[in-house]
């Protein structure tokens, strides 16, 4: 009966809404227990009449606060009222009968036909509310791969769509977690977000929520804010859905990848191609031992990181630091992006990284015609202080230069397509970006970061 009350006072609906749809189905998995109750009152009706009294109490205060909820509602609700008011008359004429089993037995089988029907005008005569969708992004960079899912959610007249940007932990050098982020300011103005410290999961229990990072506190540079772990959402979501923000390149996917917390609590994960939709459920079964409903929980429905269109050299809207870089004297200079990895900035790879970048930056500095677009990984500087904090100083210095110096463009906005965009050529560490080149065909340069020299990498055979 608590339970009861507490989930229909967190529905907060008022009159004229339509039912939220899990508080339908509490409504529902409430029939059937009073459905239970009255039936196992058959058993105790002449050893236990004082706890068959307090049962029919309970149950009648059930039936009474569900009465005044649905009657609060706009919908054709008078039915499933009424109905409910025969449920408490009969239950109290079993408590008036308690003597007489035989007639009491009539009675418990008349509610059994009530509690049916009920259930009954429950399901098909109260109208569902929309679908509640809610899209969870910790990164405003890496909003691209749930956009264009979230544009398509809030066109449907059936679903009512919800951006909540959720915070993030750096990691400290011993795994604890530093700083907390919170990018919600970060997203595209056509984007409306909602503040996650104003809204509670466990008592919103939307129908669906969208996440893309898969890591729940297994990341080694940071960790989101343990509220939404994919091990906790799952619990106040109908359906739990991994779209992941990465892309696999080539279709070649490392096997930690496909037994993740977002893979492993998502009901459903969407991924990039059949072929990696394979590979996922191989390894998913061998660590999990599950073979049964595989073939539905991954989907190969495509990465919406391709869903955008490249326009080639779109200008419009362009920030002005960005046209004057790109525009000299009414010429327009050839773009090349630098994209820049994590794992170079691990103590294994970082001395030749540092070089690396010195030698490009002087080759820019030499070239007039050519401008270089600067856009290291999202989470460059988090992973230097959490993996390699001795090169915090070093890689600030280099970023710090590069921006006073106006070398070039530093790229590090939410808005990546656009930099794609404006771009002509790609040229740095293999990743999800590589495959967003691959696909507008345009030209990509892998670098090899141990070349200091005239040679810089190897252009890439898909173009």
């Amino acid at each position: 009966m608590q339970e009861l009350c507490a989930i229909l006072n967190d529905g907060k609906q008022t009159k004229g809404e339509k039912m939220k749809r899990h508080i339908k189905k509490e409504l529902l998995a409430t029939v059937e227990m009073l459905g239970k109750m009255n039936d196992s009152i058959l058993g105790v009706m002449v050893t236990d009449p004082q706890g068959v009294t307090e049962a029919l109490i309970q149950c009648q205060e059930s039936a009474a606060f569900m009465g005044n909820y649905v009657e609060a509602l706009e919908t054709e609700s008078t039915k499933v009222v009424q109905l409910l008011e025969e449920y408490c008359e009969t239950l109290y004429q079993i408590s008036v009968m308690l003597p007489d089993v035989m007639r009491c037995r009539k009675l418990v089988k008349k509610v059994r036909k009530e509690l049916t029907a009920l259930s009954n005008l429950i399901k098909y005569e109260i109208p569902d509310g929309r679908k509640e969708i809610v899209f969870l992004p910790y990164k405003a960079a890496m909003w691209d791969s749930l956009e264009s899912v979230w544009e398509a959610a809030r066109r449907d007249e059936g679903c009512e769509a919800y951006v909540m940007p959720i915070p993030y932990y750096e990691k400290n050098p011993d795994g604890s977690l530093g700083e907390l982020h919170d990018e919600q300011r970060n997203y595209p103005e056509y984007v409306p977000v909602l503040d996650w410290k104003e809204h509670d999961i466990a008592a919103w229990k939307p129908d669906i929520a969208y996440i893309h990072n898969p890591y729940d506190q297994y990341n080694y540079v940071t960790s989101i804010h343990p509220d939404f772990y994919a091990k906790r959402l799952c619990q106040f979501v109908e359906k739990l859905i991994y779209i992941p923000y990465f892309v696999h390149q080539n279709d070649v996917v490392a096997e930690h990848y496909c037994v993740l917390p977002g893979t492993i609590y998502s009901n459903v994960v969407v991924l990039q191609s059949e072929k990696v939709r394979m590979r996922y459920m191989e390894e998913y079964r061998k660590a999990t031992g599950i073979r049964e409903g595989l073939e539905k929980k991954f989907v190969a429905y495509g990465s919406p990181k391709f869903d955008f269109r490249i326009k080639g050299g779109r200008e419009d809207g362009l920030p002005e630091d960005w046209k004057r870089a790109i525009y000299k004297n009414g010429r327009r200079k050839k773009v090349i992006f630098l994209n820049t990895h994590l794992n170079m900035l691990m103590a294994l790879y970082c001395e030749d990284f540092f070089k690396k970048l010195e030698t490009i930056f002087e080759t820019f500095r030499r070239n007039q015609d050519v401008v270089l677009l600067w856009r290291p990984h999202p989470l460059s500087r988090e992973t230097v202080k959490s993996m390699n904090p001795e090169a915090v100083e070093r890689y600030g210095k280099i970023v710090q230069d590069y921006q006073e110096e106006e070398l070039g463009i530093y790229g590090i906005s939410s808005d990546l397509y656009r930099a794609v965009d404006v771009s002509d050529a790609y040229y740095g560490n293999r990743s999800s970006v590589t495959e967003l080149f691959k696909a507008a065909g345009k030209p990509v340069m892998i670098m090899n970061h141990k070349l200091h020299g005239g040679g810089h990498g190897n252009i890439s055979a898909d173009k």
